[in-house]
């Protein structure tokens, strides 16, 4: 992660702060002209299809909540809980000797090398000696903690361990949006991953509110030891779709999103 979060990196990679919002679909969607119009027939029938498949859907949802043993006046909700991934233990080792496979250990290590957690001080070490092979573990380690040294962590309001103020919580998501790779061999293989995230601190007070960024890696993963590892890696910007016009969300409604979605360490 560069410090300023938008140049090109060789080998470690960063979170920008570009602001990307969907976009919102207008209310009329026709335009605004005229509509054209109906037979009183026509509309009597599909008034008619209309309150029926209400009643069902009433009657589906009745249904369900009583075999649930839910209750429609209680007013209770379930519990929120964190996302999790499928099955016991998530996806970070043991990928398969394919293509295939290459693209799914390359969007793995595209979430964890632009975590929270590589930010701190003794998560790094674990994350590195995770994703890289053995011989770039020494020298990687190194040049992490020159890059993410006390006056960067500064910049982002995070102490010399990478932790966040007490009632703030920083975010550094990323969700690989897709992922390509070229040159393939049985030992090693490019690959790119297409990436967006959210990144920033949310809390109150926060003087740098959580983001959105889209941006892709290219890491070159070598197969050794029965899996494949990242030799070395870089970053560069988007591609980056247009900016929306979507509701920018509060500081409580972006810390409570964080608190309840838990984030992913796997993908693909």
């Amino acid at each position: 992660m560069s410090p300023d979060g938008r140049e090109d990196d060789d080998l470690y990679g960063g979170a920008g702060q570009t602001r990307t919002r969907l976009p919102e679909g207008s209310s009329d969607v026709y335009g605004g002209a005229r509509r054209p119009g109906r037979s009183p027939s026509r509309s009597l029938v599909t008034v008619v299809g209309v309150i029926v498949l209400l009643i069902a859907a009433i009657a589906f949802a009745n249904r369900d909540e009583g075999a649930s043993g839910g209750s429609g006046s209680s007013g209770a909700k379930a519990a929120a809980s964190p996302t999790a991934p499928t099955g016991t233990k998530p996806v970070a080792s043991g990928f398969a000797h394919d293509e295939q496979g290459a693209q799914s250990a390359a969007a793995n290590y595209a979430v964890q090398l632009v975590s929270a957690d590589i930010l701190k001080r003794d998560e790094r070490p674990g994350i590195v000696k995770r994703v890289f092979v053995a011989d770039r573990v020494g020298p990687l380690e190194d040049q992490l903690d020159q890059a993410y040294s006390k006056d960067f962590l500064d910049k982002i309001g995070l102490d010399e361990n990478g932790d966040a103020p007490r009632g703030q919580t920083y975010v550094s998501r990323t969700a690989p949006v897709g992922t390509k790779t070229s040159g393939y061999s049985d030992s090693g293989v490019t690959a790119e991953v297409w990436c967006t995230g959210a990144f920033g601190m949310a809390g109150e007070g926060s003087t740098n509110p959580v983001t959105n960024d889209w941006f892709t890696m290219t890491l070159k993963l070598r197969w050794v030891d029965g899996d494949w590892k990242v030799d070395s890696f870089s970053q560069k910007d988007g591609p980056t779709p247009v900016n929306g016009d979507n509701k920018v969300s509060t500081a409580d409604e972006i810390t409570k999103a964080v608190k309840e979605f838990g984030g992913f360490t796997y993908a693909r």
